[in-house]
């Protein structure tokens, strides 16, 4: 086996493994077909066995690709990590810190959290990318992102999760609402009205149909409207086309303005575990670190307040 391996070639056998194509990873990195094939090659010769099998235009990894797609993974996350810490030693060098937050979060409270740690780290500068819960592992997984915060359990143990904090979801109702004049109502009666709710595999769509489901109202509700982002449900309730259960952060200045209404049911306790995940790593990149530390601490303090 050759040793000369090559991170260019390593990152390209990646874009074609996720891509499911060459052609795909062609295009995605803006290059030749036949300079991907070239690439692939080197590492096979490198190697001195076939990596993936192409079969009628699909794509398979042999079992030595898919060990090396395993360690591919870590390498490249840690030759991002070696260069900012190479720079970092440079006095005048102003570091970027790749952050994906689950929309909630991202939108309510990230960027308050975040400009308060600049002012006190004037060299750090950040990059947010605001997505669903899926898409910002997705992004961590692909090493687009260096650490997550989003809403819920991640199953993956490749990643390391901690609980910052808890947010409740919260029964909302427009004005005039029936249920406003008592302010509370029955589990039986939620079934009745009509739900609106986030898309399909938004991290809190699934926290809230855990909990209804346990209480055994999940499939009595037979009215429902799907929305693609928490401000379109927002106004869709103020415009009384339904009801809605939304984080308590995403509402507080409606809450406080009076054009939505908070109903209680007390036999039912939603809350949601709002989470850092991280890549498990032998080195730790000291900016990262002291960034989540700095959210960690404000982002239980606010919750807190409001």
């Amino acid at each position: 086996m050759n040793s000369n391996l090559n991170i260019q070639n390593i990152q390209m056998f990646c874009r074609v493994v996720e891509e499911e194509s060459f052609s795909k990873a062609a295009k995605s990195c803006y290059v030749s077909q036949p300079a991907v094939t070239k690439q692939i090659q080197l590492l096979e010769e490198n190697f001195g066995t076939t990596l993936i099998d192409r079969n009628q235009g699909a794509i398979y990894l042999t079992d030595a690709g898919k060990e090396l797609y395993k360690y591919s993974k870590e390498i490249i996350a840690m030759c991002k990590q070696t260069e900012k810490a190479v720079k970092q030693t440079i006095s005048a060098y102003q570091t970027t810190i790749d952050i994906g937050a689950s929309f909630t979060i991202g939108e309510y409270l990230l960027p308050g959290i975040l400009g308060s740690y600049q002012k006190e780290n004037e060299n750090i500068r950040f990059s947010l990318s605001i997505g669903n819960t899926p898409s910002v592992i997705t992004k961590l997984e692909q090493n687009e992102i260096d650490v997550a915060f989003v809403e819920g359990v991640i199953g993956n143990k490749d990643f390391y999760q901690e609980k910052i904090a808890e947010d409740d979801l919260i029964v909302v109702t427009p004005k005039g609402h029936k249920w406003n004049i008592k302010g509370e109502i029955t589990i039986e009666e939620l079934a009745k009205e009509k739900i609106i709710w986030r898309e399909k595999n938004a991290g809190a769509r699934k926290i809230i149909e855990n909990f209804l489901q346990d209480y055994d109202i999940l499939d009595k509700i037979s009215s429902t409207m799907e929305l693609g982002s928490t401000q379109a449900i927002k106004s869709a309730v103020e415009a009384e086309l339904g009801v809605a259960i939304l984080p308590r952060l995403s509402v507080i200045k409606e809450l406080e303005q009076g054009v939505l209404n908070k109903i209680n049911i007390p036999a039912l306790e939603m809350k949601r575990e709002l989470c850092m995940v991280k890549r498990i790593s032998r080195f730790s990149n000291e900016n990262i670190e002291r960034l989540i530390d700095f959210v960690r601490t404000h982002m239980r303090s606010l919750l807190m307040i409001i």
